[in-house]
């Protein structure tokens, strides 16, 4: 039973709990924490663990992919504890996705978003979430690139919904898939231009 009757103001609280959350730059944290540099000027210039990994610490983007996905998850089950309402927390872990790939603290330049997409998954319906995990491995693993993980994940958890019979997560889902597409636009053209670094690689 809903511990909390949803309104308007319970859900703008509780997007704004996630966004909070999801804008937490862990990986820039982690990199001046561990005296690795501004992740700004490594690789892509990404804040996530991808980039971090190419600074050669795999501990920091080990910690990065965990943190990562933990704040998605953790404004998602937060909110779904605290008000009972699948709405409240689905609307927080939406907005800890927009927080991480679109930060007020960095001028809405944030990461691509997949570790935190993933761990939302988990924390959604975990059937589903597992199910686009292996899809990353999977296509991070056939193709060594990790942006074609991301887009094998994001594009078969969709599939996922419907298969595992998730429908009330599926409009989440799409939207989710979607934002994932849109951060790797630039990625699609370099995987297509056949000049998308291979995992491990240094970005040029």
């Amino acid at each position: 039973m809903p511990l909390l009757e949803t309104t308007p103001a319970l859900l703008v609280l509780w997007a704004l709990i996630g966004y909070g959350l999801g804008s937490i730059p862990f990986g820039m944290v982690l990199a001046r924490l561990m005296n690795l540099g501004n992740l700004r000027d490594i690789g892509s210039g990404n804040i996530g663990a991808t980039n971090v990994l190419r600074t050669g610490n795999k501990t920091a983007a080990a910690l990065t992919l965990l943190l990562d996905a933990g704040k998605g998850a953790a404004a998602l089950l937060l909110a779904r504890a605290v008000t009972g309402h699948e709405d409240a927390a689905q609307l927080a872990g939406l907005a800890a996705m927009l927080g991480h790939c679109y930060p007020v603290w960095l001028k809405f330049k944030g990461g691509k978003g997949v570790a935190t997409f993933l761990g939302l998954l988990l924390a959604l319906h975990f059937p589903v979430g597992l199910g686009a995990c292996i899809a990353w491995l999977v296509g991070a693993g056939v193709f060594r690139i990790s942006s074609m993980g991301a887009l094998v994940a994001a594009a078969a958890s969709t599939f996922l919904m419907m298969f595992l019979d998730k429908p009330d997560a599926l409009l989440l889902g799409v939207v989710l898939t979607l934002l994932i597409f849109w951060r790797h636009r630039a990625n699609i053209s370099r995987i297509r231009a056949g000049t998308e670094p291979k995992i491990g690689q240094k970005s040029t």
